[in-house]
């Protein structure tokens, strides 16, 4: 079969298509024939060697498809089933092996290449909007790179919970894209100081809530925006990482509160998973959440979706197909 594999680390350059043998499921695993491939953030950190990992890999961590193999003791899946699947290496691929732990079927309905670009950046919306700061009907949040994948996600699942949503992106193209899927306010950083934006949109009281993937050129700027108690989700750093801060800017800002949560921890487990992967892709199907798919490009221009991650040229979700 054919798969991206990285020999060495680097620019997008290592990412080369190989021929590998078709791998066979073990234990409480099945092979999934892909259609479909999520391409995200952190696959770039993969290839650029910022994780503990051996080479060879094979990169990506999302795909759907169609099981095509089953290994010993699996249960409640089966071959020719539509399946979509996060948080397990080995995407770029034409086939993977993915343990039914991560793995969860496509409802009746919804395109497998919806159901890829969906599962780890709505998981990610759900668990950060349901669980890290559950939104109230009536808050308002400020979402920075509101037109990324999460971004996005973040949009509409706010909204789902009755939140006045202020966004903040780099062009008038990704605003637009924000505001169909629901944002109320979107404030381009490029051409506005967005902290001067969001005092003047609520009237000098601030936000309930900042979720902010982007790290360096935005959080210091951000903690003063919130409200009192307010709450400060960092998710990410793609500028760059946040400098060290002194505690007690929290209490001078309003006694808020500070937290950086991950994919891992609150989709890790089994059940955690499984809840949250059924809500996300009953958003889905349901029409209450939309993917907005950027492009689609085949396995052998992995390389062309990455820089446009590192370039930031994509508005929404891009996808591979093998």
């Amino acid at each position: 079969m054919k798969a991206i594999r990285i020999n060495e680390f680097g620019g997008p350059e290592v990412l080369k298509v190989e021929e590998v043998p078709l791998p066979e499921p073990g234990g409480g695993q099945v092979r999934v024939k892909i259609e479909a491939i999520g391409v995200n953030f952190a696959d770039t950190a993969v290839r650029k060697g910022t994780r503990p990992l051996s080479l060879p890999i094979t990169p990506g961590t999302e795909a759907a498809g169609v099981v095509d193999a089953l290994g010993p003791n699996v249960e409640g899946f089966g071959v020719g089933d539509r399946v979509v699947y996060c948080m397990q290496m080995g995407a770029y691929a034409e086939y993977a092996i993915v343990s039914t732990d991560k793995l969860s079927h496509v409802p009746e309905g919804v395109d497998l290449f919806d159901a890829a670009g969906v599962l780890s950046q709505g998981i990610t919306g759900h668990y950060l909007t349901e669980t890290t700061y559950p939104i109230h009907g009536g808050d308002t949040v400020l979402i920075h790179a509101a037109a990324g994948g999460v971004g996005l996600m973040l949009v509409q699942m706010a909204k789902r919970r009755g939140a006045t949503v202020i966004g903040t992106t780099s062009t008038k193209q990704k605003a637009a894209v924000a505001r169909e899927l629901g944002a109320d306010h979107m404030i381009l950083y490029t051409e506005v100081d967005f902290a001067e934006e969001v005092k003047r949109l609520t009237k000098e009281q601030g936000v309930h809530v900042v979720y902010d993937s982007v790290g360096k050129t935005t959080f210091e700027k951000s903690l003063p925006l919130l409200r009192r108690f307010g709450t400060m989700v960092l998710f990410g750093q793609s500028s760059g990482s946040v400098a060290a801060i002194e505690p007690n800017l929290l209490n001078q800002n309003g006694s808020l509160y500070l937290t950086y949560p991950s994919l891992y921890h609150n989709a890790g487990t089994k059940e955690l998973f499984s809840t949250r992967s059924s809500d996300v892709l009953s958003w889905l199907k349901s029409g209450e959440i939309k993917v907005h798919v950027d492009r689609v490009l085949s396995l052998k221009e992995a390389h062309e979706a990455h820089r446009m991650l590192a370039n930031r040229q994509n508005t929404g979700k891009l996808l591979l197909q093998p």
